[in-house]
């Protein structure tokens, strides 16, 4: 059907979106993987193509208990009762790599009065890194195949195979994820807003993770539904920014799958009459850091200026920042994807463009470089396109706090390199 999504108008596409996610959704979790991870480059794929495949994030396959059960005891080398008082025997979430459990940690001290500890156990599926590997080389000799058709050139198949191989195979090692989470949990270790699960060792392992429980309400719940509360959305929008901006900007490791599935929320009541006024305080956990990027220096200076040149709405700027942004630039024709989008820019700046954000200036942007094929490299565009998702949502949490404003208050500091540790963990720390 690829070939005619282009020319058959809009409810043959909107039939041929729905076709590409529920193949995906049969065919395995590497292409569940490979949906969820196109879903999140709008520099590769058309606009509607994402949202599309953005579904893909709620859909998981599910394995037995007693494939967990053998797993867990094989990969501890104990009986599953005496590791965990209490197993839940339905898990509470399932992704493509892995599903969830709650369990109740087994006293390590019997004589010792010790409050159970609840954990989240984290458990692969089975087979799951035979099969993407069998599944990557089914898709990676489809992307081949579709160079030799001018009707599926601008896929870009083979182009997003190459980025998307390096993000697959680091969601399969939970051993990695645990990594991940420790060095995370160093980085914020001074924040008392924001938190991660803690991994348990010694019982972390390539096929299973055992770490902390987290209780809270998924974000959404204030992003959508939650009338009032006007100053735990704003604070939440604040901490949200800031943790990206140390994330970006000071420790160079970026939680890249920060959905809003990915983030829960605790109000935390203060104490005492004297804090009336903030009584109720949000406190931010993120979950699943499989998935991170960190850049180079050459690269965080060039992502630096090109931040700087969007706030500014300095389109030539942006675009040969952006032509900087890959090792490899294979655009076709980049003199006319910097007039495009130095155009665009005018526009943006004139007074009848003045009312567009600029972070929606940074999404059309994106759409320029996929019709020009620009290239961007894949740890960069997971930092881009993690700023616009944090942005999205933010807007929608406190409409007058504006991510872009601050990152560009940080941006245009002389000294903002000296400086913006002390700056942020002031702002965060207790």
């Amino acid at each position: 059907m690829a070939p005619f999504s282009e020319s058959l108008g809009t409810e043959f596409r909107k039939s041929w979106l729905r076709t590409v996610r529920v193949t995906l959704e049969r065919a395995g979790p590497a292409f569940i993987k490979w949906g969820q991870w196109a879903a999140a480059r709008p520099d590769l794929f058309p606009s509607d193509l994402c949202d599309e495949l953005a579904e893909l994030h709620t859909k998981a396959p599910a394995h037995s208990f007693s494939y967990t059960k053998r797993t867990i005891e094989k990969a501890f080398g104990r009986r599953l009762s005496e590791i965990f008082d209490e197993f839940e025997e339905e898990p509470v979430a399932s992704g493509s790599v892995a599903q969830v459990y709650r369990a109740t940690l087994r006293f390590r001290y019997p004589r010792q009065q010790i409050k159970p500890m609840l954990v989240a156990v984290k458990v692969r599926h089975p087979g799951v890194g035979e099969t993407i590997r069998r599944d990557f080389l089914l898709i990676n000799l489809f992307a081949k195949v579709s160079k030799f058709f001018p009707t599926l050139k601008w896929l870009r198949l083979d182009e997003s195979i190459q980025q998307f191989a390096v993000f697959m195979m680091s969601q399969v090692d939970l051993a990695r994820e645990a990594a991940n989470l420790s060095r995370f949990i160093y980085n914020f270790r001074y924040w008392k807003d924001v938190s991660f699960p803690k991994p348990l060792y010694p019982l972390v392992h390539p096929a299973v993770l055992v770490e902390s429980y987290e209780h809270g309400e998924n974000i959404l719940h204030y992003v959508d539904r939650l009338d009032g509360n006007g100053h735990i959305k704003s604070a939440l929008a604040h901490i949200g920014t800031h943790a990206l901006l140390k994330m970006l900007l000071v420790d160079n490791f970026v939680h890249a799958d920060m959905h809003p599935g990915n983030i829960l929320v605790r109000v935390l009541q203060g104490k005492g009459p004297g804090k009336a006024l903030f009584r109720s305080k949000p406190h931010v956990i993120f979950l699943d850091v499989g998935m991170t990027a960190e850049l180079s220096k050459k690269d965080r200076d060039n992502l630096m200026e090109f931040f700087r040149a969007v706030a500014l709405r300095d389109g030539r700027s942006a675009a040969e920042c952006t032509l900087r942004l890959s090792n490899k630039q294979n655009c076709p024709h980049p003199e006319e994807f910097i007039e495009d989008v130095d155009k665009t820019f005018k526009f943006w700046g004139s007074d009848e463009g003045d009312f567009i954000h600029p972070a929606d200036c940074m999404q059309q942007l994106l759409e320029q470089v996929r019709r020009h094929r620009v290239n961007i490299d894949g740890n960069i565009c997971t930092v881009i396109v993690t700023t616009l998702v944090l942005e999205g949502w933010q807007r929608k949490l406190d409409p007058e706090y504006d991510v872009m404003q601050t990152l560009q208050a940080l941006l245009f500091k002389v000294d903002w390199a000296d400086s913006l540790f002390y700056t942020i963990e002031g702002l965060m720390a207790p």
